[in-house]
């Protein structure tokens, strides 16, 4: 019988998650017993980063539902990064992408939106990259294969989170941690990848399930008045401004990023046994 497979992350330590294998049954029957006391979970990570960016949340998530990080490093354009993700995932699904993982996640609602039950677009924006960006992101493509990824990422630390954070080591080495599990090709990979991106503005109004637009008020990546465009474009989105944070909430403010996310799913299902 052919089976999706799903990695569930899980965090060991205070930033350290790992993954372990799990298999979910096609058949339909199968799903529909699973699927009415749960719903998966899919959480997409942005440019160079990682499971590891999600381990704050994933606990306090994984009571909802099987949580499953996608592996968004093995293509260079979006279509065949949401095709992937696709392939692997769950029939249907709660989706929560993460600053390139909202591109992702644009890109997954224009594939195959009867597949996704709610969506959270954090920290991420729905226009194309300009001039200036592209051209930025060209220069830190070279860097990389001259072996510079990790400096690259040093240097840019300063521009991802709130200014009272950065000097905090433990977010520092989460970043340079991600760095290392994406690797020079992936990160090459998903920069061309953003590059090329479609504009997803005239992709908003069609979605038509629960959104949650998560930001912070202080987001130098995305600015967040671009994520206040997209709950505005969204039909019945929620936006929330995290206070006090960056471009990174999950690790920067794990607490009210938790808090969001678990109000987006709802009460969580608590099931008794099974009888025949």
């Amino acid at each position: 019988m052919r089976r999706f497979t799903c990695v569930f992350a899980y965090l060991t330590g205070r930033l350290g998650p790992l993954s372990s294998a799990a298999q979910f049954p096609a058949n339909s029957r199968a799903w529909e017993a699973i699927m009415d006391q749960t719903m998966p979970i899919l959480l997409v990570p942005g440019l160079a980063s990682s499971a590891r960016i999600y381990a704050p949340v994933i606990p306090s998530l994984w009571r909802f539902g099987p949580v499953m990080v996608a592996n968004h490093i093995r293509d260079d354009s979006m279509a065949a990064i949401a095709r992937r993700v696709l392939s692997e995932a769950p029939p249907r699904f709660a989706l929560a992408g993460h600053s390139m993982g909202g591109y992702i996640a644009l890109e997954i609602m224009r594939q195959a939106p009867e597949r996704v039950a709610r969506l959270a677009l954090i920290n991420t924006q729905a226009r194309p990259d300009t001039e200036e960006a592209t051209a930025r992101r060209r220069g830190l493509m070279e860097r990389a294969r001259r072996g510079e990824l990790r400096a690259a990422r040093e240097e840019m630390f300063p521009e991802l989170v709130h200014p009272s954070r950065r000097d905090d080591a433990g977010i520092r080495q989460l970043v340079h941690e991600q760095g290392e599990d994406v690797g020079v090709e992936g990160y090459l990979r998903q920069q061309t990848a953003i590059i090329a991106r479609v504009d997803s503005r005239p992709t908003l109004a069609t979605i038509k399930c629960p959104t949650l637009v998560l930001t912070g008020d202080a987001d130098n990546t995305i600015p967040n008045a671009l994520s206040k465009e997209m709950a505005e474009g969204i039909a019945g989105a929620r936006l929330v401004v995290l206070e006090d944070c960056g471009h990174l909430p999950q690790p920067e403010q794990p607490a009210a990023t938790v808090r969001a996310l678990v109000e987006w799913l709802g009460p969580p299902v608590v099931s008794g046994p099974r009888t025949a």
